[in-house]
């Protein structure tokens, strides 16, 4: 179509890469895929090395198999086998001179050009803080989905192409990562989740008697005290003498017993224990409620008349000349704000340039990266946002996505959506990425002011990776497009 090719390629000059405020270097999808490569080549390094003391010990034992059975042969009668002067020279030659050669081999270092190599690529290993973000991002991802702990450790997540499970040591570390973040309740579900693999038979490193002792206090911390010692009781029938146990045993004791005899004269006990069994949830604003049901496609579902007035369409630009014969295919997504969707906008080969000059600027969404909740445009409280440019304020959003690398999300959460939507929590609107697409809003108003039911935020990726590329058009030049209203909300 000529609309498609003449919008992306001056698209592609303006392209402002979509940066995510929950998303790290080491977590997009551009670095990680160089950490892979580099994880690939640490391997076949490895195997060099094996083979080389693979190699090297086969001549150590065929060394050792030949002096076996002639040292056999030599013990049986000594003075008859150095009666001949030839073993007697070969014997003098071994000691003096082939054992020395033998003890150099034993003695050479195999691991040389491993260690070379691991030395290079250390540069661009991540570190504890990467690791720590990428344990977040998964807490993340079971928050915004509402996922359990059996879920993702199993790996049963929709559409999934390599099928990769946690190992209760995981699911340990990622309970002691919530612990550093004083996040009781993550430390709690993923101890019990690693204790429970191990109750099941799961042979691993990781040692019950530290899971207990996390996951008692993690529980204590959150209120729960019963529950807080008969954990500290398991723990000390695995280890009598544990000395932090056994204290904190007396401590919880000691807590019960006074609560107890608080509650004899309190006349509100039957209150205080219903806080107390509460079931332990996480304080979330109510926007972030709607965030994250929206993200799980349970958004706010039209009535058939609002649906009535959503229309599929070829759009010519106005009789445009250049867009009669090839008119673009737009799909309206949403009535008010008003959401259209550009269809077939951008092709594979400009997608991969996209791709190309987003990688160096980390333009991706990595593991469990998202957008928090924001405008785009500048309120009345930042009259200077976009002082700087001289352009105004940004009077629309023509966001692309170029690729998303996932299932098609389903309108129900009971399916479990692969994610990446981008919602609109004042009025419930999600949309789903479509590879090839773009959708585009107003911001503002045509008098100017700014339209409040464009907040919107990007949700995590659930399976597979997201690209998405931006361009803002600003009020200047656009007078005579979209005059102004005498009305502020028109």
């Amino acid at each position: 179509m000529a609309f498609k090719k003449v919008w992306c390629a001056l698209a592609l000059g303006f392209l402002l890469p979509f940066s995510c405020a929950h998303t790290d270097f080491f977590t997009s999808i551009g670095h990680m895929t160089d950490l892979i490569n580099t994880e690939k080549d640490l391997v076949v390094s490895l195997k060099d090395y094996i083979k080389a003391e693979e190699s090297k010990l086969e001549q150590i034992k065929k060394w050792a198999e030949k002096l076996d059975q002639l040292t056999a042969t030599a013990t049986k009668d000594p003075e008859g086998f150095l009666g001949h002067p030839v073993n007697a020279f070969k014997l003098m030659k071994r000691l003096n001179t082939e054992w020395g050669e033998l003890e150099s081999l034993v003695l050479k270092d195999m691991s040389d050009g491993f260690i070379s190599n691991m030395t290079i690529q250390r540069q661009f290993f991540p570190n504890d803080e990467d690791q720590t973000g990428a344990a977040k991002a998964l807490l993340r991802l079971q928050d915004t989905y509402n996922l359990d702990t059996d879920t993702l450790s199993r790996g049963n997540l929709p559409g999934v192409k390599h099928k990769s499970f946690l190992t209760a040591e995981d699911c340990f570390e990622l309970g002691k990562i919530a612990y550093t973040e004083a996040d009781y309740y993550h430390t709690e579900l993923w101890m019990e989740q690693a204790l429970k693999q191990l109750d099941e038979g799961e042979v691993s490193s990781a040692d019950k008697v530290y899971i207990l002792d996390y996951l008692s206090y993690a529980v204590y911390q959150q209120g729960d005290l019963g529950k807080a010692m008969a954990l500290t009781r398991r723990l000390l029938e695995l280890d009598p003498e544990h000395q932090r146990a056994n204290g904190n045993m007396k401590y919880f004791e000691y807590i019960m017993a006074k609560e107890k005899e608080a509650n004899k004269s309190s006349t509100d006990s039957e209150e205080q224990q219903e806080k107390e069994t509460e079931v332990k949830k996480k304080d979330y604003l109510p926007e972030r409620r709607k965030y994250e049901m929206l993200c799980r496609g349970e958004g706010l579902k039209m009535t058939p008349r609002r649906q009535k007035r959503l229309f599929c369409r070829y759009y010519d630009g106005n009789r445009n000349p250049r867009y009669i014969l090839g008119p673009v295919k737009q799909e309206d997504e949403w009535d008010k704000p008003r959401i259209v969707r550009f269809l077939d906008i951008i092709s594979d080969e400009e997608i991969e340039t996209v791709k190309e000059l987003a990688k160096p600027r980390v333009a991706n969404y990595g593991v469990g990266g998202q957008y928090e909740p924001h405008f785009d445009f500048g309120r009345k409280d930042e009259p200077d946002a976009f002082k700087e440019l001289g352009t105004g304020n940004r009077i629309a959003t023509w966001l692309f996505y170029p690729e998303l690398t996932c299932p098609s999300p389903p309108v129900q959460m009971s399916d479990v959506s692969a994610g990446g939507a981008t919602v609109f929590p004042e009025v419930g609107a999600s949309v789903w990425p479509r590879k090839g697409t773009a959708v585009f809003w107003y911001n503002l108003f045509p008098s100017g002011e700014g339209d409040y039911s464009t907040r919107h935020a990007a949700c995590p990726v659930l399976v597979g990776n997201k690209w998405v590329s931006n361009k803002w058009l600003h009020e200047r030049g656009q007078e005579f497009r979209r005059p102004c209203t005498l009305s502020e909300l028109e």
